[in-house]
């Protein structure tokens, strides 16, 4: 009998340690019971990371569970570990979790007693998970779109998909930003918005499924956004023009401008606020004011919304001033009527009015175009008192010249 027990015992040591050499070798180290039931009908089914088991439960009453060894596809050597103690001989399934896709795992299956003496291993079971849900094959960017970039894809014919995981790179760094999660397998669409302006970004996808699987990366496509409209050049404003200043500017070459913007402000340091808007490349700005100064900046706006640059010095615009003062040359009286003259001083001035005062009166002799004038409608001891104003062909008026007083003596 201790014989036969020997000899039992080494040809478990055999059935141990045999076998090919890229099969992996059962533990050293368990202790054998070769009297104990040994585990059989074990049927595997494989997943992504899971591989499930089945076999036929032991009911002899020596046995209290099952021991579960399991190979490590990362070391090199062959050896099996023990990876799971089920402490109920009634149990006949095991699922092995957070394993490797698409690797070869090999198991044995042992039963145990209370004294935690194991019986002869089974036979060795191979099983494969499956490989990992791959990511989307087709995806594409959409480019020249303002300030965001459209991303769609072939949505995975995979029925665990639950959603699409969109990855962004800015060029700044090599890293890659989780920006967003679709849901839903048939979705096929996401649009990044709030980006930089005429900016290049990278994209790729990774898909997830219902237990939080986590493909690789698709491929990467690159995308850029719409550039803002060009600056607008050429912009002039007139000075010589009354009650108004004309703005005229280079059309954009843009084909899709929607209208242009005009800025202005009183002073060129002063913050220039929105003012009008237009749809052709000129604007008229109405001011109720001679000589008044402004200072402008014009942008365009696209359909789409995105506005030009603004000019980095404002353009100044005036209306146009009154004509220069007259300056009264001479005057006199002969006895019998006064004689006044001046000097225009302004090109501009097409007519004088005089402006005649006395007695507490006022006399306006207007639309003369000489630069002199001889009043005989005066009388001898009375004080008369002339100003002289310019008128231009808009109707402007100078401000009035200095007085001169004169009186006629009695005789």
């Amino acid at each position: 009998m201790k014989i036969l027990k020997v000899v039992l015992l080494s040809i478990v040591s055999i059935l141990i340690f045999s076998g090919c050499q890229t099969t992996p070798a059962v533990p050293k180290k368990p202790k054998i019971d070769p009297s104990l039931p040994t585990v059989v009908g074990i049927k595997a089914l494989s997943d992504i990371t899971e591989i499930g088991f089945e076999w036929t439960p032991k009911y002899d009453e020596r046995v209290q569970g099952y021991y579960v060894y399991r190979s490590n596809p990362a070391e090199q050597t062959n050896k099996l570990h023990r990876v799971a103690t089920i402490n109920d001989r009634y149990s006949s399934h095991f699922v092995d979790t957070k394993l490797k896709p698409q690797t070869r795992y090999y198991y044995r299956f042992s039963t145990f007693s209370q004294d935690k003496r194991e019986s002869v291993p089974s036979e060795m079971v191979t099983a494969t998970t499956k490989r990992m849900v791959p990511s989307v094959a087709f995806l594409k960017a959409i480019v020249g779109l303002p300030n965001r970039v459209k991303i769609i894809w072939r949505p995975l014919e995979y029925p665990r998909v639950s959603a699409y995981i969109i990855q962004r790179n800015d060029l700044s760094t090599m890293e890659w930003k989780d920006i967003a999660t679709v849901e839903g397998r048939l979705s096929a669409e996401y649009i990044d918005s709030g980006l930089k302006n005429n900016y290049l970004y990278k994209y790729r996808i990774k898909v997830k499924t219902f237990d939080n699987l986590i493909s690789k990366p698709s491929q990467i496509v690159e995308a850029s956004t719409k550039p803002l409209p060009p600056m607008i050049e050429n912009v002039r404003a007139t000075h010589n023009l009354p009650k108004k200043i004309l703005l005229q500017w280079d059309a954009s070459s843009r084909k899709d401008i929607s209208y242009y913007k005009v800025y202005r402000a009183p002073t060129s340091i002063l913050f220039y606020s929105y003012y009008a808007k237009t749809k052709e490349n000129r604007f008229e700005d109405l001011i109720n004011r001679n000589g008044a100064n402004y200072y402008y900046k014009v942008t365009a706006v696209d359909k789409d919304g995105l506005e030009s640059l603004k000019q980095p010095s404002p353009i100044v615009g005036s209306t146009l001033s009154v004509p220069a003062t007259v300056s009264i040359s001479s005057v006199k009286q002969d006895g019998k009527s006064v004689m006044l003259s001046w000097i225009g001083n302004d090109d501009r001035a097409v007519s004088y009015n005089i402006e005649k005062k006395f007695n507490g009166k006022t006399q306006n002799l207007t639309g003369l175009r000489a630069f002199s004038y001889q009043d005989r409608d005066v009388i001898p001891g009375v004080e008369y008192e002339y100003r002289v104003t310019a008128i231009d062909k808009y109707g402007l008026v100078s401000k009035p010249s200095e007085p001169v007083v004169i009186s006629i003596p009695k005789e």
